[in-house]
């Protein structure tokens, strides 16, 4: 695909460059589809130098020993950042040549050989990617989408700077995973501060450079050792603001997608860092609002924990009780989903631990009018793994979710619930006949006491009537 963008850019431009105010001059003759520039351009950030180059031929049409000292030019050419947000309809064909020198530079990265980048060129590469990543112009835009909308439904919105952004990102992941990057040369430019910039950006509400960070991240972490606790740490504290001050980040789902890879190779015995992580982010995480956005993702990197250190079950299930949702039924049928992934990773020492308070919880989901809530919860019984479970430890379990089942299998509105229900009961009696003899005459002991209290209770309330109603007689009478 790469090859066929490469293949439509026209090869004859003539334009003038307009940045910051002042005049820039490229043409291409006729016969070579050279460049000449002339340039203004800031070293620092601050303070812009006059910088000219002369004719820029292209890189295919240099000899080797020209084509590093060409490539550096081509990388300050790219450095001119155009402004898509207040003036979209100017400068396009200025537009046009650098979104060419961008797919040149790219295509020069990729067809590389065997020799290692000198850090010429990982330096004025970084200035580049810096200048076009981290400007203002590119991050002005914003979604103009009202916040009262639920953020389920929000699709983001897309950044009018990705023609030239979807280029530099995709450069920099080829600089980043090129094997002619040396990272202990990268690792002076590509350093801490350039690494929490780019965490920043993943607030950004374009779903397109999220997914870009995404991978870049990945490479990030993967080949600069050097930076792996800054970045889990900086990952962190983005997911603390996130959970308790502001509610508000695009790119959750991303983070925690990057984290399930990380999580996948942390070596056991897991540090107590990682544990904590767990249950000071991944946790707590499971209480926001927005938490369908990025739901999938999470439970993947629960799950790793549970996986990775059968003893974190308890404390994962726990977590999840204490936030379990009470009026949200869709994600009430998440958390259901989730735990049951967790209880087949879970060993019957954890289970017994949390067993009493799970089975309260399930009970109530068994109890629930919204029908769905209700079928998930008896689903869990198709599941073998956690059937073993519970038929280990049925005299405990069983007495608590058996009246929600009967009531269910007698008066639940929903009929898919109640042959489901039938069915798990008819589990339960098969295992254990003489627990679930012990069980039903126990409910309906307790049916019975509940109606026998609701009648007194209406007795002593007709008696109150009658006694008012005749004192009531009395008072008019005199």
């Amino acid at each position: 695909m790469f090859k066929q963008i490469l293949g439509k850019l026209p090869k004859k431009t003539s334009a003038k460059f307009w940045d910051n105010g002042e005049s820039q001059t490229v043409d291409n003759n006729n016969q070579g589809g050279d460049e000449v520039l002339s340039q203004r351009s800031s070293s620092n950030g601050d303070t812009l130098d006059c910088v000219s180059f002369d004719v820029l031929p292209r890189l295919r049409d240099v000899s080797i020993s020209e084509k590093q000292e060409l490539f550096l030019k081509k990388l300050r050419l790219c450095c001119v950042v155009f402004d898509f947000v207040a003036e979209p309809q100017q400068n396009f064909k200025e537009k046009e040549i650098k979104r060419q020198t961008l797919l040149e530079v790219v295509d020069y990265v990729i067809s590389s050989g065997n020799g290692k980048f000198p850090e010429s060129v990982i330096q004025e590469a970084t200035k580049m990617i810096s200048a076009n990543l981290f400007s203002n112009p590119h991050r002005q835009w914003k979604n103009k989408t009202p916040e009262a909308l639920d953020m389920e439904e929000e699709e983001g919105s897309l950044n009018p700077s990705w023609p030239h952004l979807q280029i530099v990102y995709e450069f920099l992941l080829r600089i980043v995973a090129s094997p002619n990057t040396d990272p202990k040369i990268s690792k002076k430019y590509i350093d801490h501060t350039f690494v929490l910039k780019l965490l920043d950006l993943f607030d950004s509400e374009d779903p397109r450079e999220r997914e870009y960070l995404k991978t870049i991240l990945h490479r990030i972490y993967g080949r600069f050792m050097v930076h792996r606790p800054f970045i889990r740490k900086t990952m962190n504290n983005i997911l603390y603001d996130f959970i308790f001050e502001t509610g508000k980040h695009s790119g959750i789902a991303e983070f925690l997608e990057v984290l399930g890879s990380i999580i996948n190779g942390f070596a056991l015995p897991l540090k107590e860092e990682h544990k904590l992580f767990l249950t000071r982010v991944l946790i707590p995480l499971h209480k926001l609002k927005c938490l369908p956005n990025y739901h999938q993702q999470l439970s993947y990197c629960v799950i790793q924990f549970v996986e990775k250190d059968c003893k974190l079950a308890d404390t994962v299930i726990r977590g999840m009780l204490k936030y379990w949702p009470v009026t949200n039924s869709s994600k009430e049928i998440m958390f259901l989903n989730e735990l049951e992934e967790i209880l087949e990773a879970t060993q019957l020492t954890e289970f017994e631990r949390c067993m009493i308070p799970l089975s309260r919880q399930i009970a109530q989901c068994l109890s629930s009018s919204h029908f769905q809530v209700a079928e998930r919860a008896l689903y869990l019984w198709n599941n073998d793994h956690v059937t073993n479970l519970v038929r280990q430890n049925s005299r405990i379990i069983l007495p608590i979710v058996f009246p929600a089942l009967e009531k269910n299998g007698s008066s639940h509105w929903n009929q898919a619930v109640k042959n489901l229900t039938e069915n798990v009961l008819k589990v339960l009696s098969d295992t254990n006949p003489d627990l679930f003899e012990e069980c039903l005459r126990k409910f309906q002991e307790d049916q019975q006491k509940a109606e026998d209290t609701k009648k007194k209770n209406g007795e002593t309330w007709r008696q109150l009537e009658e006694i008012v109603a005749s004192k009531g007689h009395t008072s008019m009478a005199k």
